[in-house]
């Protein structure tokens, strides 16, 4: 499991390309038949992923974590972005279509994860977070999500939103977690643009093609850095930094914040005027 300490807005401001890359970006976090987690000291969440292809492929606990078992003293999120696919939590199995989610509560020992089919694997995105308190484990499909449009196509930001795990949806203690799908034609994500300074964000590209790319926003809104992201690729936002951007073709992605409370719509607008 990769550490990553936290940067502040001062030291930020004068990172080369690959400086804001190496602190920020998340490259190559689906590998096939292998678990791979990123450790992010802002809100102390866990960003993973995985391909299970030829064998299941069992959540291990790291050292760096000090417990017994991962999820101890932590929660998980996971959304299948993939074929179908399912994960055995403590002898319970639960089947995941492409876009449906499971939360995992905390104290939750044995996690499997496996694939239906290896011509068609499921890939399962992984948000886990510290949790203090026991809420259930429970599946969510997209159909279940209550998928809420926004956007038009005139400002290119048309787009389907799914929550699952929020304030009145799946219960968690922090971690809130969903996806959002832009409409062909639309390539303009999180609009407006904002910050919220209460939470930590992690994002993560999907059904982006090879040839495409995102352009990704961050940075404090009057100081303004991108990162140039491709298929399955995430970023860590800080709580101090805005996160948006246009693609070169319509995408999804996964969104999947801890901090301070549970309320989707707890953020600071910024008004697309205002960013520098």
């Amino acid at each position: 499991m990769e550490i990553r300490f936290q940067n502040s807005p001062k030291e930020v401001k004068g990172m080369s390309t690959e400086e804001l890359r190496s602190n920020f970006l998340i490259q190559h976090l689906m590998k096939r038949d292998a678990l791979s987690l990123v450790y992010s000291h802002y809100d102390r969440v866990i960003v993973g992923g995985v391909i299970p292809v030829q064998q299941k492929i069992t959540l291990h606990n790291e050292a760096e974590l000090r417990a017994d078992y991962f999820l101890q003293r932590r929660e998980l999120g996971i959304i299948n972005v993939g074929g179908a696919g399912g994960v055995e939590a403590d002898g319970v199995h639960y089947e995941l279509n492409k876009l449906d989610a499971l939360y995992l509560g905390k104290g939750t020992q044995a996690v499997v994860f496996s694939s239906k089919s290896k011509d068609d694997p499921a890939s399962f995105f992984l948000m886990s977070t510290t949790a203090h308190h026991t809420y259930p484990n429970t599946r969510m499909t997209k159909e279940e999500a209550s998928p809420v449009n926004l956007g038009e196509t005139a400002t290119a930001n048309k787009r389907t939103i799914y929550k699952y795990i929020h304030l009145d949806g799946i219960q968690s203690c922090q971690l809130v977690m969903g996806l959002t799908i832009l409409s062909e034609g639309s390539v303009w994500n999180s609009v407006p643009p904002h910050t919220h300074t209460r939470r930590t964000e992690a994002y993560f590209y999907f059904d982006v093609p090879e040839q495409h790319r995102i352009f990704h926003l961050m940075g404090e809104p009057t100081e303004t850095r991108h990162l140039v992201m491709a298929n399955h690729d995430a970023v860590i936002s800080p709580p101090w930094s805005v996160h948006c951007g246009p693609g070169s073709t319509n995408y999804g992605f996964i969104w999947a914040m801890a901090g301070e409370n549970l309320t989707f719509t707890d953020m600071d607008p910024v008004a697309i005027a205002d960013m520098r």
